[in-house]
């Protein structure tokens, strides 16, 4: 397999940039209605009505200014002080707020409790992926990438390579892929993951495959189908054309 480089670049890569930690957005908006539920906890209606009527006054001053034009904070502080005010008026006498008792902040702490695994997965799978494209590129230097079986996940790996390298196709990768696709090696023994990787890998790199695959059931050498290559790069759709007329020519009766 050819390795297709940056131009120029003829040297050993740094290694790629840990993967950071992501963060929570900062929402002031949130931020707001937190900070009137650590206030009205334990307050009753008519305390909150109290507080409802300052948060009132203070968002009448802020509209005089127009600085606080786009402050979000201030609205979602006013909005959850009127919830909180009908929460209580609703409620039996001489109840209080309380936040664990607020179905409301009950299914925000869900929510937020999902998005933080949620960004706790894709840290995950993030690192993983940048682990395994740090253990093909040293396979590739060693040139023992041919001899690899593809796991899953690889094509998101194919991917990172690609980006690593500034968005050059990695053409020694690609064919990698396309001749394990081709002949079923690795996680590519399962059907379900041949056909996962038709909506993961490129045109080329499908076309390739499909090619490589007729072609070695015609019984050609893959020593010798160095141009399938070629022609999956420069002509995907001729490629795939030719796969499905070998496949149409092998089925009909001599």
């Amino acid at each position: 397999m050819t390795r297709m480089w940056p131009p120029g670049d003829g040297t050993r890569r740094p290694p790629a940039p840990r993967v950071a930690a992501p963060r929570e957005p900062v929402d002031p908006a949130r931020i707001g209605r937190r900070v009137v539920r650590r206030r009205a906890k334990g307050m009753d209606a008519g305390a909150v009505a109290a507080a409802l009527d300052v948060a009132r006054f203070d968002a009448r001053q802020a509209s005089r200014h127009e600085d606080l034009a786009d402050d979000l904070r201030g609205p979602a502080e006013l909005a959850e002080w009127e919830r909180l005010h009908q929460l209580l008026a609703a409620a039996a006498p001489g109840t209080v707020y309380d936040p664990d008792t607020d179905d409301v902040v009950q299914a925000e702490l869900a929510a937020d409790a999902a998005a933080a695994a949620a960004r706790e997965a894709d840290l995950r799978e993030a690192q993983r992926i940048a682990a395994r494209a740090d253990e093909l590129q040293a396979l590739r230097e060693l040139g023992t990438l041919e001899q690899t079986e593809p796991r899953h996940g690889d094509e998101a790996v194919r991917d990172e390579l690609t980006r690593r390298a500034g968005g050059y196709v990695q053409a020694d990768v690609d064919d990698w892929l396309a001749h394990a696709l081709a002949a079923h090696l690795g996680h590519y023994r399962d059907p379900a993951a041949r056909e996962e990787a038709a909506g993961l890998l490129t045109p080329p790199v499908l076309a390739h495959a499909a090619l490589l695959a007729e072609l070695a059931r015609l019984g050609a050498d893959v020593d010798e189908l160095a141009f399938a290559a070629r022609l999956a790069t420069t002509e995907p759709e001729a490629a795939g054309a030719l796969a499905a007329f070998l496949t149409r020519v092998e089925g009909t009766p001599a």
